[in-house]
């Protein structure tokens, strides 16, 4: 397996969110930066299914395992733009679905995307954290909602961070998108903006925003970098077709050792736990 250059790893880029999560929770998203793809996947695509060299993907992977001291491998899962909610710590392998919860240290949570609109969710206390891939027809079938029900935890007490996608202003769509929002709630009009006959634009953030608030979260942060519009950072299917995935990943920290000098700190004064 090739060396990592410490050149590449300083060029991996990992946008973290900026939110109150607590400090066992880490978060974020890669960019296409500081991998070894060629193009049309330069240079971090971490999709196996893409068309890319396995072997490509395979080290990209392994950097990002280096870069981010993860725990163990991320739980890639095949996307297949469903409502499907995956339990990490129980997981198969190569399972299917769009969304992944963990309740414990050791598994991080990830989706991939190239315009789709990555979710994380965090619990406040820190106890579950969970990442969404969620396309118009995901959110429109109720991937949130899905997701945010198997988090067991109170909605008012669930912080949201939405990823890197496409922006509204590039992401024109048909009476087929439009519609399968508006049918079930009619507020969601207000997403989508008329372009020219049957078109219209629409925000997926807006959308996830809406959903949301209707689970109770309300504590909803990010949903402000476009993928189609920063072609240097982002992969964008709309923009260019045949690209790589970026990965937005989200996972609970091991708690640290006490100090040598601590060890004896959790007993009472005979000795006892």
């Amino acid at each position: 397996m090739p060396a990592v250059h410490q050149e590449a790893l300083e060029g991996l880029e990992f946008i973290e969110p900026d939110w109150p999560a607590p400090p066992s929770v880490r978060a974020g998203s890669t960019t296409r930066r500081g991998g070894a793809s060629h193009p049309p996947y330069d240079h971090l695509n971490l999709a196996l299914r893409v068309g890319d060299d396995a072997d490509a993907v395979s080290e990209n992977r392994r950097r990002l395992r280096t870069r981010l001291h993860l725990p163990a491998e991320p739980l890639w899962m095949r996307q297949v733009h469903g409502t499907r909610v995956i339990e990490a710590e129980c997981a198969e392998a190569d399972p299917v679905g769009d969304a992944c919860i963990a309740r414990s240290s050791g598994r991080p949570c990830a989706v991939l995307s190239a315009d789709c609109l990555p979710i994380l969710l965090c619990a406040r206390h820190g106890g579950a954290v969970a990442a969404v891939h969620a396309g118009w027809r995901g959110l429109a079938a109720g991937v949130i909602e899905s997701t945010v029900a198997a988090m067991r935890t109170p909605a008012r007490e669930v912080l949201a961070w939405l990823g890197p996608g496409i922006g509204a202003a590039a992401y024109e769509v048909g009476p087929e998108v439009r519609e399968a929002f508006v049918r079930r709630h009619r507020e969601d009009v207000d997403a989508f903006v008329p372009t020219r006959p049957g078109h219209w634009t629409a925000d997926l953030a807006r959308l996830a925003r809406a959903r949301l608030a209707r689970c109770g979260v309300a504590a909803v942060h990010g949903g402000n970098r476009c993928t189609h519009s920063d072609p240097q950072r982002f992969y964008s299917f709309r923009r260019d077709g045949t690209t790589g995935r970026f990965a937005t990943l989200i996972w609970i920290e091991a708690p640290s050792p006490p100090p040598p000098g601590r060890r004896g700190a959790g007993l009472n004064r005979r000795g006892l736990p």
